[in-house]
């Protein structure tokens, strides 16, 4: 359920909508949740491979897979003996990858004389 639209047009999301879109935001706040994600957006992995990506320890690695397989934003298939995880939702990739670019692109812009100091840009 949605309710009416407001001034740009838009209609609001349900309570719903926005506890679930809060939870899996909050998942993605973590530094190494989002290297996973941001990892597993570039292609499929097991969690060794995980692990010696994104510098964390292996139980670690897999404590942060599991939490987000339950939020539903990653999944997992067995090949052979390896369990193998890839991104369960495309557009949390585009979600993750255009924040991504974009603080990337305005640290690239920032002087890094500003950004030792505080300053800004």
């Amino acid at each position: 359920m949605t309710v009416a639209a407001g001034p740009g047009g838009f209609a609001d999301p349900s309570a719903e909508v926005l506890a679930e879109a809060a939870a899996a935001f909050g998942l993605l706040s973590s530094p190494s949740r989002l290297h996973i994600v941001w990892a597993l957006a570039q292609g499929e992995s097991d969690v060794t491979g995980l692990a010696e990506r994104v510098g964390g320890a292996l139980p670690a690695v897999s404590q942060h897979l599991t939490k987000l397989k339950l939020a539903g934003l990653v999944r997992s298939r067995r090949e052979g003996r390896r369990q193998v995880y890839f991104v369960d939702d495309p557009e949390v990739v585009t979600v993750v990858r255009v924040m991504v670019g974009q603080l990337t692109a305005r640290t690239d812009r920032t002087p890094t004389l500003a950004r030792r100091s505080g300053t800004g840009a």
